[in-house]
């Protein structure tokens, strides 16, 4: 019986380490997230990020994609001022230009 309540608390033990670990990554995974938006916020204006918002619905990962360009180019200081919607539109022609090179011939 001792050796049944040992393994037993050594699960328990494991199954709570296993969850306090789960939850810090949750809280990196918010803080990251939470930076994200808020760097988003200062380079986009709001119509730009609606315009984000509505492809992250239909497109997670090509949203990702661009969120991270932004940023990328935000934290090397090529943005300057904020990117309104006309600016973003051409940012998403130039980067979807470079994605559809897909030719498909006949012979």
């Amino acid at each position: 019986m001792d050796d049944l309540e040992e393994l037993k608390k050594k699960r328990i033990m494991e199954i709570q380490k296993q969850l306090q670990e789960e939850a810090s990554r949750q809280g990196q995974l918010r803080a990251v997230e939470q930076k994200k938006k808020l760097l988003l916020q200062q380079i986009l204006t709001p119509d730009a990020r609606s315009r984000l918002a509505t492809i992250k619905m239909a497109k997670p990962e090509f949203a990702e994609k661009i969120e991270a360009l932004l940023i990328q180019l935000a934290q090397a200081g090529q943005i300057n001022q904020m990117i309104n919607d006309t600016q973003f539109k051409d940012i998403l022609r130039k980067v979807t230009e470079k994605r559809r090179d897909i030719k498909i011939r006949r012979i």
